[in-house]
């Protein structure tokens, strides 16, 4: 059974692989077998992981690209030896009170989190109908596409739309062998959440609310992620693995 959850000779894609959650998800595939490609608009950081990955015997590929760039995205998956598994990880956000939204932090958070995720899905699985590879589509969501929260009315619109189109592209690609799924933490230590769980009143508030009493760790989603790229969630589609932490249990 155990071997369900291997990735061996698994060629891997995660964008947004620089820090937090996409770096651990990178270490984490490479540590079940799966040879990674890592993406992120910084060379620096995704070389410090590849270096890390190849240390320990590993295969691991960096590029520098921006996955808003949709069509040098489109042409790097295009060229590329077909990937069996992607994992949709790059995103962003902005917490505001909704009066103080700009037009440009909606279109920000939205181009990043829902039209460069939507696109960058499309190519790469338009490039596994081309080659018939069956695969697995992780589409990195959040337990605020499942509730609302303060100072995050567009990052919940965001997640909210991901998990639609998760749901909808399930349904269209089932015929094709690709499985489509979302992860959904909670609050995860990373440099993204570092700034707002530095203040003692948030961090109190966000602890209330997560039934375990604590915040998640990268290594926890990382772990969920490769469960959703391996043969072990093969009968998994158009679903959501919560790793809330209960958040959303009530």
């Amino acid at each position: 059974m155990g071997q369900g959850f291997r990735l061996d000779g698994k060629h891997v894609l995660v964008s947004g692989a620089g820090r937090g959650l996409g770096a651990s998800t990178a270490l984490a595939l490479a540590d079940a077998g799966a040879e990674v490609t890592l993406l992120s608009r910084t060379i620096a950081e995704i070389d410090a992981i590849a270096s890390t990955i190849r240390q320990a015997g590993g295969k691991a590929h960096v590029y520098a690209i921006d996955v808003t760039d949709l069509d040098r995205f489109a042409g790097f998956v295009a060229a590329a030896r077909p990937f069996d598994a992607f994992v949709n990880n790059a995103g962003t956000n902005r917490p505001k009170p909704f009066t103080e939204v700009t037009t440009d932090d909606f279109d920000v958070i939205m181009g990043l989190n829902v039209r460069a995720a939507f696109f960058a899905a499309q190519a790469v699985v338009k490039r596994m109908i081309e080659t018939k590879t069956h695969g697995s589509i992780v589409n990195v969501s959040s337990q605020m596409g499942h509730v609302g929260g303060a100072l995050r009315t567009v990052y919940c619109a965001s997640k909210f739309a991901m998990e639609g189109f998760t749901k909808a592209m399930a349904i269209d690609l089932g015929p094709h062998g690709i499985r489509v799924n979302t992860v959904c933490p909670t609050f995860i230590e990373t440099p993204l959440t570092k700034p707002f769980l530095a203040d003692p009143h948030f961090r109190a508030t966000t602890l209330s609310k997560i039934k375990l009493g604590r915040l998640g760790q990268p290594e926890e989603v990382a772990a969920g992620i490769v469960f959703l790229c391996s043969d072990a969630s093969s009968l998994m589609t158009g679903s959501a693995l919560m790793l809330d932490g209960g958040w959303t249990a009530e």
